[in-house]
């Protein structure tokens, strides 16, 4: 059976998972290839750095403490972000205060961009609202779909593995989450790029 040690804090940094010899390699290699992305996977669900970093550490050590049961079913990087999605869920349903950051629009008059001008800057700033009015009308698990996809930048078969759908089922949804998005956002007055 395979064993795995995990000291939690405080910790010496020399104090790690300690893994055996045949899954340290692969363990390894998706801990470099992953590890940003998945903080950026997380960061975008809890909206919170600290809390991002901690539910991304988890994830590696979950998969690392249960590498072994690993059944090769999904790319190991699909079952990596299936384990973060679980303990953002599982975050979530324990800390609803922190699903949303509650902030007025006047936060966004803050976040400057020094590339842009004024007036491109206000239609960036128009667009996002209307994207985000439009993704809060869809279905919940369309909008998710979306977002998985387009800013998460998970493939087609990553998503069917980390919700459990048919590859073909994903196209099919995703086609009709663009159809709606590009339709909420032309009755606001914005077109998206096709």
């Amino acid at each position: 059976m395979y064993s795995c040690t995990v000291t939690m804090h405080p910790a010496p940094r020399s104090a790690a998972v300690v893994l055996p010899h045949p899954f340290s390699e692969p363990v390894s290699r998706l801990v470099r290839e992953e590890s940003e992305r998945l903080r950026r996977f997380v960061l975008r669900h809890v909206g919170n750095g600290p809390d991002a970093d901690d539910i991304t550490q988890q994830a590696f050590v979950e998969m690392s403490c249960h590498y072994d049961t690993f059944r090769g079913d999904s790319k190991p990087s699909t079952w990596l972000f299936g384990i973060a999605r679980n303990l953002i869920r599982n975050h979530l349903s324990r800390t609803p205060e922190r699903r949303y950051d509650f902030v007025g629009e006047d936060a966004l008059a803050e976040q400057t961009d020094p590339r842009s001008d004024p007036a491109a800057q206000a239609e960036r700033v128009q667009m996002i609202r209307i994207l985000d009015r439009s993704l809060a009308a869809m279905a919940p698990d369309l909008a998710e779909m979306l977002v998985m996809i387009c800013a998460d930048e998970l493939s087609y078969e990553e998503v069917a593995a980390q919700l459990d759908l048919p590859v073909g089922t994903v196209r099919s949804r995703l086609s009709r989450a663009r159809t709606q998005i590009r339709t909420r956002m032309r009755q606001q007055g914005a077109w998206l790029d096709d």
